[in-house]
């Protein structure tokens, strides 16, 4: 598709006579992103060991992590051991597996956090994901300079992401969904680049074969798609952390082949549909299905060369039995593969069973109006002049999630009326993040699996405020009319942010302060 025109002219650092010296302008455009980069990793790393004690779901894969490093696989502890894990007492695991819900990468990045400073300095169970979170915002100001060309909407994209409250919730608890977010929007960078280059090249052999005027009827099978086997790869990778990683290849794996088919179509080829199914669909599946699936069984190397992992010998266990006459043990595959293989199937049963009553469950159906966030901790006792509170809630900044998704909204039209390829990408994003889960509005979720989706929901809000600028070349009313919108805008975000930080963070307040942040009554 052609770049739409109100991002062609937008500012990047000026052109023409007065345009300065190469290296200067490219060390301003990039002064921006990197600012917002550094204000990103201030915000997550400040008293960063507040609490002091394993919050929500840290309890599983801090002590998941703390085993994968020293057995491998992940070991089972006393029902009791948190307490003696907050005091110091890091080592009260036993060798015998652990039945767990999520596959080890998410873990394992945990894990590089702990073995830089130890287990016992709650700053290492969540420096892994802290760095995360701040490659995230530095990935998010890379994504939208692609996407618009204006090292301007980068930062303001990268900016947004810094300051939201639910990514630095996420980045300062060592829970799962961040490095599922970071994967995930690595995969989304990959196919952007991907878009560009396929295009390019289905354009370059239709002109090399028309050259003798003869029209074309089938297209190229593009085998070298380097930018398309990373994104396997990376999605491969967002599926080791959390099996919803699955939901991004698949709905990009669809893109990919709706953006061939147009591509064949804008370079004349006849059978331009016909073409993408039968020649370059099988192709581009052996280029990304294969590699994800590697790339997530490389993930388990430490459950395949150790003997301890839960359900490691199981296959040798049912051949002993004489259940390979039964079928239950295939001949000619290794044993530690369907012993793999069977605990992938059982941990599948296990999260499709997840129906427990929780406080804090959020119904997807809400999580688009921020129904529901979820408290990781609690804690309340004497001071600030009375009553002193400390809490972690995983929830966005209340302004900027709901503008965004008014935003993303407004992409919908723009999608359906000017058929823009920038508005189909962003909204892709979000539909994989968000539309599968409707699927489960029975079993026990919550608010903060947002976080998968809330980079391309930024990127919906900055797509907007690009249209809100105007291009470059606007009479100078209509470009101080929009700078003075978005500016209110940013304010406003900004100003909400400072106000609801100590309730992402943990710092201490007085209990009249953490009454105001229940604007609904469904966040108390």
């Amino acid at each position: 598709m052609t770049r739409a025109p109100e991002f062609d002219a937008l500012i990047t650092g000026g052109a023409g006579r007065h345009a300065p010296a190469p290296r200067r302008r490219t060390m301003r455009e990039w002064a921006g992103p990197l600012a917002v980069t550094l204000l990103a990793a201030v915000l997550r790393l400040w008293d960063l060991g507040t609490p002091r004690t394993l919050v929500f779901d840290e309890t599983y894969y801090v002590k998941d992590a703390w085993t994968l490093l020293h057995l491998g696989y992940e070991g089972t502890w006393p029902e009791d051991a948190d307490a003696a894990f907050n005091a110091g007492d890091v080592d009260g695991y036993s060798s015998d597996g652990s039945f767990v819900a999520h596959p080890p990468l998410g873990k394992w990045i945990i894990a590089l956090g702990m073995q830089a400073l130890g287990a016992e300095n709650p700053v290492g169970w969540r420096l892994g994901t802290v760095a995360v979170g701040v490659l995230a915002v530095a990935a998010l100001c890379l994504v939208a300079r692609l996407l618009t060309g204006s090292a301007a909407l980068a930062t303001i994209a990268g900016g947004l992401l810094a300051v939201d409250g639910l990514a630095i919730s996420m980045s300062r608890t060592a829970l799962l969904d961040g490095s599922l977010m970071l994967l995930c929007l690595l995969g989304f960078t990959a196919v952007l680049l991907d878009r560009r280059a396929s295009a390019r090249r289905t354009d370059d052999w239709v002109r090399r074969r028309t050259a003798g005027g003869r029209p074309i009827d089938w297209g190229p099978a593009l085998w070298a798609r380097p930018w398309l086997v990373a994104a396997g790869a990376l999605f491969g990778l967002a599926t080791a952390v959390k099996w919803s990683g699955l939901y991004f290849l698949a709905a990009f794996a669809v893109y990919t082949l709706l953006v061939d088919a147009i591509a064949r179509r804008r370079a004349g080829i006849r059978f331009w549909a016909t073409s993408t199914a039968l020649r370059q669909a099988p192709v581009s599946f052996v280029l990304t299905v294969p590699t994800a699936a590697l790339a997530y069984l490389a993930t388990w190397t430490g459950w395949f060369l150790t003997p301890g992992g839960y359900y490691r010998d199981w296959a040798e266990q049912q051949a002993s039995l004489g259940s390979a006459a039964t079928g239950q043990v295939a001949s000619g595959i290794p044993l530690s593969l369907q012993s793999w293989w069977h605990y992938q199937v059982t941990m599948y049963n296990s999260n499709l069973g997840v129906t427990s009553e929780h406080g804090y469950q959020a119904n997807p159906v809400g999580w688009l109006l921020l129904q529901r966030p979820t408290l990781f901790y609690y804690e309340s006792g004497d001071g600030c002049g009375g009553t002193c509170v400390q809490s972690v809630t995983s929830m966005a900044n209340p302004a900027l999630w709901w503008v965004s998704v008014a935003a993303a909204l407004y992409l919908v039209y723009r999608l359906a009326r000017h058929r823009e390829w920038r508005a189909g990408l962003v909204l892709t994003g979000i539909a994989a993040g968000y539309l599968p889960w409707l699927l489960y509005t029975d079993r026990t979720v919550f608010q903060f699996y947002t976080v998968v989706f809330l980079p391309y929901l930024v990127l919906a809000l900055t797509l907007v405020i690009g249209l809100v600028l105007g291009p470059s070349d606007a009479p100078g009313w209509r470009r101080l009319e929009g700078v003075r919108v978005v500016a209110i805008v940013l304010g406003v975000i900004v100003a909400v942010s400072a106000f609801f930080y100590p309730s992402w963070t943990g710092l201490a307040i007085p209990e009249w302060l953490q009454r105001l942040y229940y604007w609904l009554p469904t966040w108390r």
